[in-house]
């Protein structure tokens, strides 16, 4: 069946129209001309997995990877910059059902300060699209930079030299399974955790990275298909860092820290030019990226953040930068009064706002919410139900995660004058 592509779904995928169907195939772009020849049923959508571009859009552009088409990791490569921000955009406005501006990212490669690489029996690299059971072998990654480069042609020799198996996922066998490298693009440092199932690990392991700053060993001694563990050991620095402005934040192979520091600078900014008043709140705190940001701004700042070790980490920032920031254990219900805070800041996963917490928003009436979100569809959820008392009085997007159809938002809620 020949068609031309119609649009992209939200989830970056182009659209065709087949009578009454509608069959989404990746790696296309509007206006491209394809042959379908096969698909699949995945969640009531229909996916191409067999396919071929018969004519090209105008739109297309070259992706710079050689690995584009058959990693899982960059979907939108195939288009212009300006295409991807025009379709993030459109995506932010159907949802919030008003124009959104989309900040684009300052770097479009070389943006990455994570990635999570799979060694495997199919390959050491990324996920192949649409399998879990498969990786594509590759040499570096562009959206990480160069260091990545380095890092997999080390590895490779550590394996060939020590003789080490690689993981198989379907059999949950071999020894090597992740490497982690993580880079203060800002800094420069770098730092690169093995990923392991138990065992011995060659004491040679860091005679083959003396340019990392931080070097880590991970055992993860579950069957879960996860990038961490818990750590057996490391050498040289237990963190690396990274700078936003003038803050400093310490990062562990365990921390979550927004994976574009370019842009990331820009969130922190932005987040900064609304908040109001002294007292603030930042809710789903992490490692205190807001909340630190903020304090060093002469705002005083309260974290709530449910996982312990990031709090951990939190108050160790706010210690390292000399500011008045104070981060505790605790869910995102965990607030007594929200109305003793001049502005909220609420970060919280794709899930979005628990509806307790909404309801506890309603009923303490905060003057200033800043919603941070990564998910459009929870984000126009919650926003319906705080409508009751709030209204939007800014919001603007931030392409967090260029060649992917991900979009960051930044919203600012003002209560209804009484």
């Amino acid at each position: 069946m020949r068609r031309v592509i119609e649009r992209l779904s939200d989830d970056g995928l182009g659209v065709l129209r087949a009578g009454k169907r509608e069959i989404l195939v990746p790696h296309t772009a509007p206006g491209d001309l394809v042959e379908v020849r096969k698909w699949r049923r995945k969640k009531r959508k229909l996916i191409a997995t067999e396919f071929e571009l018969i004519e090209p859009s105008e739109i297309r552009t070259e992706p710079k990877c050689p690995y584009f088409g058959r990693c899982g990791g960059c979907l939108l490569q195939h288009l212009p910059y300006e295409e991807q921000l025009r379709f993030k955009a459109s995506k932010l406005s159907k949802y919030l059902g008003l124009d959104v501006e989309v900040i684009p990212s300052p770097k479009i490669y070389g943006h990455r300060n994570r990635i999570d690489v799979v060694i495997s029996t199919t390959g050491i690299g990324f996920r192949r699209y649409g399998t879990w059971w498969e990786a594509v072998d590759i040499a570096e990654c562009p959206v990480f930079g160069d260091a990545s480069g380095r890092v997999l042609k080390a590895l490779r020799e550590f394996i060939e030299d020590e003789k080490l198996s690689l993981y198989d996922i379907r059999k949950n066998e071999g020894f090597l399974r992740y490497i982690v490298i993580r880079e203060g693009k800002f800094t420069g440092e770098l730092m690169v955790n093995l990923v392991t199932k138990e065992g011995t690990l060659p004491e040679s392991f860091p005679d083959y990275f003396p340019f990392a700053t931080s070097l880590y060993w991970s055992v993860n001694r579950s069957e879960s298909d996860v990038s961490y563990g818990d750590v057996e050991r490391f050498w040289g620095e237990p963190f690396i860092r990274e700078k936003l402005d003038d803050v400093t934040y310490l990062i562990h192979p365990n921390s979550f820290f927004q994976t574009n520091s370019y842009q990331a600078v820009n969130l922190v900014r932005k987040v900064a030019e609304l908040a109001d008043g002294e007292r603030v709140l930042d809710l789903y705190s992490g490692v205190g990226t807001f909340g630190v940001y903020l304090a060093k701004r002469g705002f005083a700042v309260e974290g709530v953040e449910i996982n312990p070790f990031a709090v951990e980490m939190a108050n160790r920032n706010a210690e390292i930068n000399g500011v008045n920031a104070q981060f505790r254990v605790g869910s995102d219900r965990d607030v007594e009064d929200l109305s003793n805070y001049d502005t909220v800041i609420v970060d919280p996963p794709r899930a979005g706002l628990h509806p307790k917490l909404i309801r506890k928003i309603l009923k303490d009436e905060p003057e200033r919410l800043i919603y941070v979100s990564c998910n459009p569809k929870t984000l126009a959820e919650n926003l319906s139900a705080l409508r009751e008392k709030y209204r939007i009085e800014s919001a603007v997007g931030l392409d967090m995660f260029p060649h992917t159809p991900h979009v960051e938002a930044v919203i600012e809620l003002k209560k209804f004058d009484t």
